[in-house]
């Protein structure tokens, strides 16, 4: 989402220069070769390419191409692989919309997510189930809500899956982000950042990000926080605003 104006693989190199992680989105359309061989350090990839966690064909899917992509995590020796309620377009849109969940879709994204749990823990990397908000980018998501992403993480209550606590989502869905990172801290693998509104770095908005980088510190939290942001204007600028904001 930063240095959009470069080709992927020297995005790659500029935050590896600066000291960064990187991360990607749909692996399918990276040479990952290339992108290992710039020497960069990956955080996090998406972790599978279709499916859902609650209908046959979705689940075969999901766990089928969860698999392909542990193997295009070797290749970057990405730790993280995330996941969603359920497959999303290029947009960002539910390729399957609900307006509700009943409860047994509930178990059955519980006993699918343990699968894939089990998968990643055998494999030496986990799976993160990210939380999203439907009022703004992907509205019509499945278990979209920290709450909800929190519960079905901490009903598995296994190391191979974690929750991929997103900030910006969460702010725009709940808000009261010092205590969700409080209660939510235990089963988190990864958090993710933006300012809201305009999803761009911390300082463009409505959220005191270095509050909330203040509470991690007294917390313990040593983990990724990741920027998933654009630039306000220019992306040097942004990721010095964000290495300042979580610098405490």
């Amino acid at each position: 989402m930063l240095y959009v104006d470069l080709p992927v693989a020297d995005r790659v190199r500029r935050l590896h220069e600066l000291g960064f992680e990187v991360e990607i989105w749909d692996w399918r359309s990276k040479d990952l070769e290339s992108l290992a061989a710039t020497g960069a350090t990956f955080s996090s990839m998406t972790g599978y390419l279709r499916g859902d966690p609650t209908t046959d064909e979705g689940i075969a899917e999901l766990l089928s191409t969860a698999e392909e992509s542990l193997r295009a995590a070797d290749i970057i020796d990405s730790p993280r692989l995330n996941l969603h309620g359920t497959g999303l377009d290029p947009d960002g849109m539910p390729v399957h919309p609900r307006s509700s969940v009943e409860g047994e879709d509930w178990l059955r994204a519980r006993e699918t997510l343990a699968r894939l749990a089990d998968l990643g823990r055998r494999s030496g990397r986990v799976f993160t189930l990210e939380n999203l908000n439907t009022a703004v980018d992907h509205p019509g998501t499945p278990f979209a809500r920290a709450a909800d992403t929190l519960a079905l993480v901490r009903s598995v209550d296994d190391p191979g899956l974690r929750l991929n606590l997103d900030l910006y989502h969460a702010q725009i869905g709940e808000g009261n982000l010092i205590e969700l990172v409080r209660s939510a801290l235990p089963w988190v693998g990864e958090i993710q950042v933006a300012d809201v509104p305009g999803r761009c770095e911390p300082g463009t908005g409505e959220i005191r990000y270095e509050a909330i980088a203040a509470e991690l510190g007294v917390l313990g939290y040593t983990g990724v926080v990741g920027l998933e942001a654009w630039a306000r204007s220019d992306p040097d600028a942004a990721l010095a605003a964000f290495r300042a904001a979580f610098t405490v």
